[in-house]
């Protein structure tokens, strides 16, 4: 099973891609951190990402909808990684648990996802939600901060230039073939 990461910094448009991704046919695994920050916030934490806890919470939840994906065959696309958890850490200046970094380098050891990543560039604005809280000019440091985190860790970056969904997506089926 191909597995690819797709990522980006918050408001770059990778769940949109994703989205378009999924409906052409190809196996989806969604990303954690919105997921976890979604049901904090839910609980009444409005900041869960500046609360202990957090990292582990979203690498918890990133490996469990890994084992899920154990499929015979097909393309998976993941929406972001443990390394991006790394990246998040890195721009929050939180220090990176060292089971997180255990994680990352037993994915990398059994080349569990493929070399090339995937990374959802800016479009030039970020829309904010109740889990974005980010403004552009934060989001291009931390695209970054993301950037320099998965070369470091040995992955090669394609770029998905900012696009209309269906030409990125289109790009991205170019590259890895059919679901």
């Amino acid at each position: 099973m191909p597995a690819y990461i797709l990522t980006g910094t918050p408001g770059s448009g990778k769940t949109a891609v994703l989205r378009q991704l999924e409906i052409d046919g190809y196996a989806v695994v969604e990303e954690a951190a919105t997921d976890v920050i979604a049901l904090q916030q839910a609980l009444g934490r409005p900041e869960p990402w500046r609360e202990p806890g957090f990292v582990d919470r979203v690498l918890d939840l990133q490996r469990k909808r890994q084992r899920a994906t154990a499929q015979p065959s097909g393309v998976v696309f993941f929406d972001r990684s443990p390394v991006c958890t790394l990246a998040l850490c890195r721009h929050l200046d939180l220090p990176a648990p060292r089971h997180l970094l255990d994680e990352i380098e037993r994915l990398v050891a059994e080349r569990w996802y493929e070399r090339t990543v995937f990374f959802v560039r800016q479009q030039g604005f970020v829309q904010a939600t109740a889990a974005r809280r980010i403004s552009f000019a934060e989001s291009l440091a931390f695209e970054r901060i993301h950037e320099l985190t998965y070369r470091d860790i040995g992955f090669d970056l394609l770029d998905v230039a900012a696009a209309p969904v269906p030409v990125r997506a289109a790009a991205i089926r170019n590259r890895v073939g059919r679901p």
